[in-house]
């Protein structure tokens, strides 16, 4: 690790600096947008903004026993920095390909770590942003002044994940923990352990707890769908082995997932029920061939419609082949002071409760916005593509994919966010806003997502904090698409009448 990477670089408090662009996040897509900056924008100044310590986002945060991507490296890492090594990944592998895009782009002096935005202030009289932040202590920060904000802090809260108030949780004796707020100190060897969901961290975080515990039981209020495979790549494997370089390897393995993904998310919705029956031969591979699917593993929704949990090496299922984990779908009623009253009468002990329950969202970190002296409601904004905003100049936002890897959009939104610079400069202009166009004009705002699209609990929840779309125009909407998007984006024209210049 770099030196400034082991000593966050402290600026003045009070002090006021300037920028081209700042970059809000040091996580996987500040990363990848501040190396396309650099590579494809390279007179542009810019800083990144970082409240933690150290790189990774949410890589830095999770800190539960085995936490590991749900995506596969090959299209979860960037199209420019070949992944070398297993599919699905562990935090600290990625943390590790992150600090060596660092190293290679000479990028780390960039960061300043301990910085946390309280407020961002457009003015339209000086064409700028200015940033006030606080360190970590309280004490006051550095003020940044820049021209663009790209964000790259994600959707959720860091701090306080979604913990649900069940009742008589005062009672319980045991230790009660969320898995985002994981203690590394706590010892399960020998306990009993329930843990409270079924999402990608649930099944994360099962097979590595039952190594060590008495028994784990994963307690669901309604079934997952997972998808059990080998964590490898046969056709890397192959392309290595008669000698093609990396770089090469790489483009046509992550050509090959996202096939594959793109075939995937269309026989969800044409075929669901043959998808489902081809998920479940694939867990007999691992669980056994008399494994029952009713009633803890048959979901209620079709596949696709919630993240698909991703099991490498089917460990989750060998698990439970083996008795070591059991699966329970039932309600809460309380909680006692040896385990979980459920809602069906019976009660579950356990020495460790984990909460694997999901996110809080976040809109932009909880900082508070500002244009010309008004406070943005982000819920009443249209959104353009699920990046920009309607009366929001000189802004980017970074939300990745449900069905696809995250950072597939990091680098497509990298190269729109360069090319709009360019266009900027080309233009002579200092600003660029998100306009609705007069034919759109009547169109009503409409939730971020569709229900019957993608309807996670964790989105569910909290949808009316999201920006909106407008209408059904997939312009004025987070598609969610990458493959339509990835021809989209590079066609769109940046002299279109959604856009306004000055």
């Amino acid at each position: 690790m770099t030196e400034v990477m082991e000593r966050p670089q402290q600026d003045k408090a009070g002090a006021t600096q300037d920028f081209d662009v700042l970059i809000v996040g040091a996580g996987i897509s500040g990363i990848g947008s501040a190396y396309h900056l650099k590579t494809q924008n390279p007179d542009k100044s810019f800083a990144i903004l970082e409240a933690k310590d150290d790189i990774g986002g949410t890589w830095h945060t999770h800190k539960y026993p085995g936490v590991r991507s749900d995506s596969d490296l090959y299209t979860f890492g960037y199209r420019f920095k070949p992944w070398i090594g297993p599919p699905i990944a562990t935090a600290e592998e990625i943390r590790k390909y992150l600090r060596d895009v660092l190293a290679e782009n000479d990028l780390g002096s960039a960061i300043r770590f301990g910085t946390l935005i309280t407020r961002c202030s457009w003015s339209t009289a000086e064409k700028l942003w200015t940033v006030e932040t606080k360190r970590a202590d309280g004490s006051a920060g550095p003020t940044y002044r820049a021209n663009f904000l790209w964000m790259c802090q994600g959707y959720y809260d860091h701090n306080n994940p979604y913990l649900p108030d069940w009742p008589g949780m005062g009672d319980y004796k045991g230790k009660l923990i969320h898995a985002q707020l994981w203690d590394e100190n706590i010892d399960y060897a020998g306990k009993e352990v329930v843990v409270i969901g079924s999402g990608a961290t649930a099944a994360t975080v099962i097979p590595v707890l039952a190594d060590k515990a008495k028994h784990v039981t994963m307690l669901q209020r309604s079934p997952t769908y997972f998808y059990c495979y080998p964590n490898r790549s046969d056709l890397a494997d192959k392309l290595r082995e008669i000698g093609v370089d990396e770089d090469t390897v790489h483009r046509v393995v992550r050509l090959d997932y996202l096939h594959n993904l793109k075939m995937l998310d269309h026989r969800a919705r044409a075929e669901p029920d043959l998808v489902f029956e081809e998920l479940k031969e694939l867990i007999r591979q691992y669980a056994g061939p008399d494994f029952e699917f009713e009633p803890h593993f048959t979901p209620r929704y079709r596949p696709w419609q919630q993240r698909l949990a991703f099991i490498p090496d089917g460990d989750m299922f060998e698990r439970i082949r083996d008795g070591k984990v059991t699966a329970i779908t039932d309600t809460i009623d309380h909680f006692t002071a040896g385990g979980i009253k459920l809602g069906s009468g019976d009660e579950l002990k356990a020495d460790i409760v984990m909460a694997a329950t999901g996110f809080k969202l976040l809109m932009m970190g909880g900082i508070e916005f500002q244009v010309d002296g008004k406070t943005i409601d982000w819920s009443e904004k249209a959104t353009y593509r699920g990046m920009m905003f309607e009366g929001v100049p000189n802004m980017v936002w970074v939300f990745g994919y449900f069905r696809a890897a995250w950072t597939l959009r990091v680098d497509l939104l990298g190269d729109f966010v360069c090319r709009v610079l360019r266009h900027m400069d080309e233009k002579g202009a200092s600003e660029v806003n998100i306009v609705i166009p007069p034919a759109l004009a009547g169109e009503t705002l409409q939730p971020w997502i569709e229900d019957d699209n993608f309807n996670p609990s964790y989105l569910v929840r909290d949808m009316d904090k999201l920006p909106k779309r407008l209408g059904e125009q997939p312009e004025w909407r987070h598609t969610q698409d990458y493959w339509r998007e990835a021809v989209d984006f590079p066609a769109i024209n940046l002299d279109g009448e959604e856009f306004a210049y000055s």
